[in-house]
């Protein structure tokens, strides 16, 4: 008899430190009664699809959880499938400053870059 072994899958998405750290800095600020930040890709824009980073007061049953230092960093279930094997960066410069997304399935982008298709 052969004996089934099972190992962790990686996560769907990857954070750089500086994501982590500033889903931190969310966090320590976070309204009452959130529990994490979660990130999901609604239907918007000219190309189809948005990434939308939220804050979260329940855990949805098909979320993706990955539990971070500084706190609960959800992806929503709906939207993994677009997601996988993309990494997530914070990234600030002198006039601009926001989460920035290395997503190898988007076959394209908006050129205002609010959007994306897959």
């Amino acid at each position: 008899m052969t004996e089934t072994k099972t190992r962790a899958r990686p996560a769907a998405v990857a954070l750089t430190p500086n994501a982590e750290e500033r889903i931190a800095k969310l966090m320590m600020s976070a309204p009452e009664g959130a529990i994490g930040v979660r990130l999901s890709t609604p239907r918007r824009g000219c190309s189809g699809l948005a990434y939308s980073v939220d804050y979260v007061t329940e855990e949805q049953k098909f979320d993706e959880k990955i539990e971070t230092p500084g706190g609960i960093f959800y992806i929503d279930g709906a939207s993994v499938l677009y997601l996988i094997g993309s990494t997530m960066d914070w990234v600030e410069d002198d006039f601009a400053a926001g989460f920035v997304f290395e997503n190898p399935n988007a076959k394209g982008a908006c050129g205002c870059g609010e959007s994306f298709t897959v």
